[in-house]
């Protein structure tokens, strides 16, 4: 082995996939991939810089872990990703301890980093084209960090959205679809390897195969992952409402594997403020697209998120938004702040919202979405559903694991006990005895 390298992911589960194909190369290259960073020789942070709070998380990170040099065994500290992409030209001079930074479209390149880096040199900088395509020869290859039972698929890198409080587009580059054909190579090598549950992400999963198939594509990519023996469950993440095709819808509707769930970030319920964020949407569209959902599936659960405090926003805006969520009532729902970012048009737009206007309208919504939900976990009271197992607590001897309506980190979960031994990665179908206002509590039975 050329020597032991750690990992420390930050960020959103695309970073996760960047990371564990990372780690693949580096085994690839003779490398020990280890878990405790100081016994690591390289330590590798995949960073993130979506908004203020990660690109605060991402610098605390790279200090904290820099201490490994002084009181660990590592030689070298490589910065990747979205914050190596954007601030390349500060990490040096303001954080001198690390050692080579590599790009959103450079991570593939990370063994030859560490290679460099154990050879004595300082300083690495690797960027590239953030247009570049993706080699999907490297994607199998990757080392999963989720539990063995579920994976995430990426399936197309960038975002042609070009939103106003957005700088996705800058640090990743223009959508790149990848091929069907290595989507569904990578996916049986999934199931191959233990996978149940796929989890379908992108910057814009909606528009999927528009770059290369000339027409979006998704739904004949999900019809063909379906085929894949093994996968059980496919769970469907950052679809658009404006570029959700019927033919999605369809398909969705038809596939038992599928999971009647779909995350939508829709952002606003008021008009001129989805107009001032480059929405290319309506409410009514929105509406519209929910309907033909909720008509298809009537058991679908839908998850989004908002932005409070974007600039500009009235009072009545924000009725709008809280009339839109109360009236639609989303299964889940996540709220957050407005962030000015550098480099975006909204950071410079008149009308910024004071921070605790923006913090009291966030609260706002999620006390309305709290409703919202424990109504809805309540009409599973009584029933029984189909969970995977994704652990158990030992001291409570409880079991942990999730509906069809659960996204893995995101979502709630399904508490139960049982009166058999249960694995992570087993189904259990669990009566429902209580309801949380997020959380379901029941028991495992035959």
């Amino acid at each position: 082995m050329k020597a032991k390298i750690a990992f420390i992911s930050l960020g959103c589960d695309k970073n996760r996939v960047d990371s564990e194909v990372m780690l693949g190369l580096l085994r690839e290259r003779g490398f020990e991939p280890v878990s405790d960073e100081g016994e690591a020789e390289i330590i590798v942070i995949n960073t993130c810089c979506f908004i203020k709070d990660a690109l605060e998380e991402s610098i605390e990170t790279i200090i904290e872990t820099a201490r490994y040099k002084e009181n660990g065994k590592c030689r070298g500290l490589i910065v990747a990703g979205c914050l190596a992409q954007r601030y390349e030209s500060e990490i040096f001079s303001e954080l001198p301890e690390v050692d080579a930074v590599l790009g959103t479209t450079a991570y593939e390149r990370v063994a030859e980093a560490a290679e460099r880096i154990l050879n004595g040199e300082k300083n690495i900088k690797m960027l590239e084209d953030v247009n570049a395509p993706m080699d999907e020869a490297n994607a199998p290859k990757r080392i999963l960090s989720t539990p063995g039972h579920y994976a995430y698929l990426k399936i197309s890198e960038g975002c042609d959205n070009h939103c106003t409080y957005c700088v996705i587009p800058k640090m990743r580059g223009r959508h790149r679809s990848r091929t069907m054909e290595s989507l569904v190579e990578e996916t049986r090598k999934l199931a191959e390897d233990g996978v149940k549950e796929l989890l379908v992400v992108a910057q814009d999963t909606s528009i999927y195969g528009r770059d290369i198939y000339g027409e979006p594509k998704l739904h004949e990519l999900l019809e063909r992952l379906c085929g894949v023996d093994g996968i059980e469950w496919i769970r469907l993440l950052y679809c658009y409402p404006e570029t959700l095709t019927d033919e999605t819808i369809r398909v969705m509707a038809e596939q038992d594997k599928i999971c009647k769930y779909i995350d939508m970030p829709i952002q606003h319920g008021s008009n001129t403020v989805l107009k001032r964020m480059g929405r290319r949407t309506s409410s009514a569209l929105i509406e519209e697209r929910i309907g033909a959902l909720r008509a298809a599936m009537p058991d679908i659960c839908l998850r989004t998120t908002v932005i409070t405090g974007f600039p500009g926003e009235t009072e009545e805006e924000f009725k709008e938004l809280a009339d839109f969520v109360e009236r639609v009532k989303f299964d889940r729902l996540g709220a957050f702040t407005f962030s000015p970012e550098d480099g975006t048009p909204a950071a410079v737009m008149d009308g910024q919202i004071d921070e605790k206007v923006k913090e009291e309208r966030k609260n706002y919504i999620m006390e309305l979405q709290k409703t919202v939900s424990a109504a809805k976990c309540g009409e599973f009271a009584g029933k029984t559903m189909r969970v995977i197992v994704d652990g158990k607590m030992p001291e409570e001897g409880v079991y942990c694991g999730r509906s069809y309506r659960d996204a893995p980190d995101i979502d709630g979960m399904v508490f139960f006990t049982a009166d058999y031994d249960i694995m992570s990665g087993d189904w259990a179908d669990v009566r429902i005895d209580e309801a949380g206002d997020y959380d379901l509590m029941g028991e495992a039975v035959y």
